[in-house]
């Protein structure tokens, strides 16, 4: 069972969402790793949750994640380059896209350098108008960090993510959304209630198992060809007709109320 955590990642239930809220406001909820660690185990015990039909992550006070803790970029700066390695962890950084459920941030300030790409593994972004987006990295003598260079261009074409990633430069809310860096724009007083709403309408009338696939099938697609995700969107039509969502879907519909589909169940027998 969740349980609300009173660290540096909170936990909140709204009928079917989970809110996820980083939460060191004194830092502008800059990442760690004990942030990390909380945050993947929350990810990890919502997606096995049948009760938690999507999630939204937001930061507490003025920002969203102001990147990595400069505490922890110093110590790695002045390390000996020759002894230095990747960190072994228990799940890897890109862990949040591995997530069956629709997982959607809600940019209420600061989103720079790995607070960035966090955004980024979300599904979709909300944004309050005046939330700072900046990849940072070269500002700091650092490179394009974890996939960033992967996915940026392909959420707003190689032109934009090479002026962001080479520049480094800060741009606000409305800029991100011209651009397509964020899906909607929210005053800041309803952001969170506007994510909100949105997860709560996913959860109420669309399929888990459906959602789960069509996640799968975008992430694959982006690193294929439209021969292959045709193929593959044939097989899984084939499976989806005979998936009791299937039905559910059609006689709801029928009968002109919502639909009662079955939830998620635990990751080692969900429906492939």
């Amino acid at each position: 069972m969740l349980q609300e955590s009173t660290d540096t990642v909170l936990a909140e239930k709204r009928g079917p969402v989970l809110i996820l809220t980083l939460n060191r406001p004194d830092r502008l909820n800059a990442w760690n790793d004990t942030l990390e660690q909380r945050y993947f185990e929350l990810l990890d015990e919502a997606d096995n949750d049948p009760g938690v039909r999507a999630i939204v992550v937001t930061g507490a006070g003025r920002g969203f994640c102001a990147g990595a803790d400069m505490a922890d970029l110093r110590q790695v700066s002045t390390a000996d380059a020759a002894n230095l390695e990747l960190p072994q962890r228990n799940r890897p950084r890109e862990f949040p896209l591995s997530v069956r459920k629709p997982l959607i941030a809600a940019i209420n300030g600061a989103a720079a350098g790995l607070g960035l790409v966090e955004a980024l593994y979300c599904d979709l972004r909300f944004s309050a108008p005046d939330a700072k987006f900046t990849t940072a990295f070269v500002r700091r003598g650092l490179i394009a960090e974890y996939g960033i260079a992967w996915l940026l261009p392909r959420l707003i074409g190689r032109g934009r993510a090479m002026d962001l990633l080479l520049s480094g430069r800060v741009i606000r809310g409305e800029e991100a959304h011209a651009m397509g860096l964020v899906d909607r724009i929210c005053p800041p007083q309803t952001l969170l209630d506007e994510a909100v709403a949105y997860a709560t309408e996913l959860a109420n009338h669309c399929s888990p198992t459906s959602m789960s696939l069509v996640k799968s099938q975008i992430n694959q697609a982006m690193d294929s060809n439209f021969a292959t995700a045709i193929a593959v969107a044939d097989d899984l039509m084939l499976s989806s007709f005979g998936h009791p969502d299937s039905t559910e879907g059609v006689m709801s519909y029928l009968e002109h109320r919502a639909p009662a589909f079955a939830p998620l169940g635990p990751i080692a027998t969900d429906l492939k």
